[in-house]
């Protein structure tokens, strides 16, 4: 008698083969039979008018420290994903020093917008090396973890506080080597690092003051194991961005490792300078390379309020300036103050576009809950002021808790957008899972990959697709036995509604430590999620305690 018998569904196995008719049954946590099974299970689900697939698995999330309060990874599960690779853009939270505990919260503060009660209540700090950390996060692990971890920590954990100050000695560099064998041993699937990201004093994070040397010799340990080397480029600058593609083409030839950049944004000012960069990544992958760019399916939802800062204003210096060092009362002061207003409207008006389109998402006042909804041109008529004045006015109103919504930031062009998601060198990444979970609606790629490109515009098939989010992930970032709906393969499992997946509507829930609630987007046309065989989400249940991972891969 099988653990688990899936009827009568569509198999699209993650092979891109064409999905078929059929069943799938799983015994001890992996799959013993695919197609036409016949045996009784103890637990059957009937998958009819819906599609069985491998779980899938999600590339670039900072679920890092999430996971100490939630292994669930909320809600990634609800989502059909199943794997999740956290510790990117150079951050992971291990291995750390406890001297440095506040210096990375700062930066995930800064780089992540992750509010910095949310550490201070949900995370109690018992490790610091790699193995420890890994240790604890197996603690109630529900989804499986694969974990990066961040070239930033590491010259920290090394260099200390030079390591915010100048490269590496070459004594240092080899310190930094043996601690990185150290964290692959211990179960790092890679190495993160970051050349644009700013840390909690709008200074460059230390990854940035490393020289090509110390990259080059990191990437030696890699090559050793045969893992991952994932950057942020400079993705605003097309030539930026192809001088790092090529970095990382001659990294990956040197020492035999893929390697994968994030994020690749298209729009419609920049279709241009993508098809640029992609032509070098097909040049690149012709003399052998693997160098895989990495780009988000769905447009992106930017909330923000001034109480917290955000990433929409990091070209207002001004404006960032009062949210990030200001205090409530002072922020409050400056939008009060005729001539700071002024200053601060003039700075804004090369974006005077922007504004009129933001709706206002939140308000605590009884007072102003009709306006939510609107757009700050709608308010800004029946006050008779701007939207400039409108979204000031509002926010003084509120204490700073009225929220605004910037929506469909990212991408607004389906054609070029399908376009590059159907290339085979893009890798589907870039979710963000755990981060910005107070301004950005997270997470949603692959129902939006599924439901929209796939259903709606027709960019790809189902089973081209899916593959893309399964066996082509597992495969480039050499994450074992996952990824495929095949015999003796881990039963990581994901049934959806192909007439109904996608990414959902947005949802403010409660559930991060200290301010108690993100913005994220709920799961549409999922309706179960199994993790090594065990039920771990379902539409009508909600979360189950499944067991997760921690998956070290193997070379890639």
């Amino acid at each position: 008698m099988y653990d688990l018998l899936i009827k009568n569904g569509t198999v699209v196995d993650g092979s891109g083969r064409p999905g078929f008719l059929g069943d799938v049954a799983v015994q001890d946590g992996r799959i013993v039979g695919v197609g036409a099974v016949a045996n009784d299970a103890r637990r059957v689900v009937d998958a009819a008018g819906k599609v069985v697939a491998p779980g899938f698995i999600d590339p670039h999330t900072h679920f890092d420290a999430q996971l100490l309060w939630d292994g669930f990874a909320k809600p990634a599960l609800a989502h059909g994903v199943t794997t999740i690779v956290p510790g990117n853009c150079s951050l992971s939270l291990a291995p750390l020093r406890a001297e440095h505990r506040m210096k990375l919260v700062g930066m995930f503060n800064q780089i992540e917008e992750m509010p910095l009660k949310a550490f201070k209540e949900g995370v109690v700090w018992d490790w610091e090396t790699f193995a420890e950390y890994v240790d604890r996060i197996r603690k109630g692990l529900a989804i499986n973890v694969a974990p990066l971890v961040g070239h930033s920590v590491l010259r920290l954990w090394v260099m200390r506080q030079a390591a915010m100050e100048r490269p590496a000695t070459p004594a240092e560099v080899a310190e930094m080597q043996s601690v990185l064998r150290e964290c692959l041993d211990a179960g790092a699937v890679g190495l993160s690092t970051s050349y644009v990201d700013m840390d909690e004093r709008l200074q460059p994070v230390p990854s940035r003051y490393a020289d090509a040397a110390e990259l080059d010799a990191l990437a030696s340990v890699l090559g050793e194991y045969g893992r991952m080397l994932q950057i942020v480029p400079e993705f605003y600058d097309a030539d930026l961005t192809i001088a790092r593609v090529d970095e990382l083409a001659a990294l990956s030839l040197k020492h035999n490792i893929p390697t994968t950049f994030s994020p690749l944004f298209v729009n419609a000012d920049n279709v241009a300078a993508v098809d640029r960069v992609m032509r070098r990544v097909d040049e690149q992958f012709a003399r052998g390379a693997r160098v895989w760019p990495q780009v988000q399916t769905r447009p992106i939802d930017i909330s923000f309020c001034f109480a917290v800062p955000s990433l929409l204003f990091m070209r207002l210096p001004g404006w960032y300036r009062i949210m990030r060092f200001g205090m409530p009362d002072e922020i409050v002061a400056a939008f009060r103050d005729p001539d700071s207003r002024a200053a601060l409207i003039q700075e804004a008006a090369p974006y005077l576009g922007l504004w009129p389109t933001l709706t206002l998402r939140h308000v605590k006042h009884d007072a102003n809950k009709a306006l939510v909804g609107k757009t700050l041109a709608e308010i800004a008529e029946l006050r008779g002021v701007t939207p400039i004045d409108a979204m000031i006015d509002l926010s003084i109103e509120e204490d700073l808790d009225a929220h605004f919504l910037s929506a469909g930031m990212g991408h607004n062009n389906d054609a070029e957008v399908g376009r590059l998601l159907a290339h085979p060198r893009v890798h589907v990444g870039a979710s963000d899972g755990g981060a910005h979970i107070l301004s950005f609606s997270t997470y949603g790629d692959t129902g939006y990959l599924l439901g929209h490109f796939v259903r709606d515009v027709k960019t790809m098939s189902l089973e081209s697709a899916v593959r893309k989010v399964t066996a082509d992930t597992a495969e480039i970032w050499g994450i074992p036995d996952r990824g495929l709906l095949q015999k003796d393969y881990v039963a990581d499992i994901v049934i959806f509604d192909p007439k109904t997946i996608d990414r959902g509507e947005e949802d403010y829930v409660a559930d991060v430590p200290g301010d108690g609630s993100r913005y994220v987007r709920d799961s549409r046309g999922v309706s179960e999620v199994f993790v090594g065989g065990a039920l771990a989400w379902s539409a009508g249940g909600g979360y189950q305690q499944a067991q997760g991972e921690i998956l070290p891969g193997r070379a890639a």
